[in-house]
């Protein structure tokens, strides 16, 4: 394998929590909005509103942010509204505070995601980028697989409640170490502007 700069192997591990928080709900999602009184179409309503608000703000955020030296920190803003909102599934109860929430998940990815992107491919080499954007993109895959199969156990035999809160602290864990690396005495380099 490549050798990978610091903030590169920061980067790949917060995200690998990252979506192994996420990936704990995974198709859970639709026996939960059952669960707090959805149907099939409040569960297509919900989902489809996440991807509209996450690819509206994944342009608009991308365009407003573009060539800033504050990208690690939108990385971190980013988890932290992601964790924020989810833990807010703690308190949802019906489709409409399901919708908000999954709304505030859309706009979290948004902020995170192409910040994570630029500041991923400004520490790579040409000669070792495809290989390394294949370990990026897989990880999320292998990890996030794992994770459906945890919180499939554990919402099965524990609660949902508790899922929530184990997805929320492992991605507090993920955003603690990506403000960790952003705002530390030795933040990551990618936090320069990208020329």
């Amino acid at each position: 394998m490549p050798p990978l700069s610091r903030s590169a192997k920061i980067l790949l591990f917060a995200s690998s929590l990252w979506y192994f928080g996420e990936g704990l709900f995974g198709p859970l999602f639709a026996v939960f909005a059952e669960k707090v009184g959805g149907d099939i179409m409040d569960i297509t309503w919900a989902w489809s509103l996440y991807l509209i608000v996450t690819g509206i703000s994944y342009v608009a955020i991308g365009k407003i942010f573009n060539r800033t030296k504050w990208k690690s920190k939108l990385i971190v803003i980013g988890y932290a509204l992601n964790t924020l909102f989810t833990f807010a599934y703690l308190f949802v109860d019906n489709t409409t505070s399901l919708l908000i929430v999954q709304v505030g998940l859309g706009l979290a990815e948004a902020i995170s995601t192409p910040a994570w992107d630029a500041s991923f491919a400004s520490e790579l080499e040409d000669t070792n980028d495809t290989f390394l954007w294949g370990i990026a993109n897989g990880q999320s895959f292998f990890v996030s697989g794992i994770a459906i199969a945890i919180g499939g156990l554990i919402a099965n035999y524990i609660s949902f409640d508790a899922l929530f809160i184990l997805m929320g602290s492992i991605q507090l864990m993920a955003t603690l170490i990506q403000a960790k690396a952003s705002f530390g005495k030795n933040a990551m380099t990618s936090a320069n502007p990208v020329s």
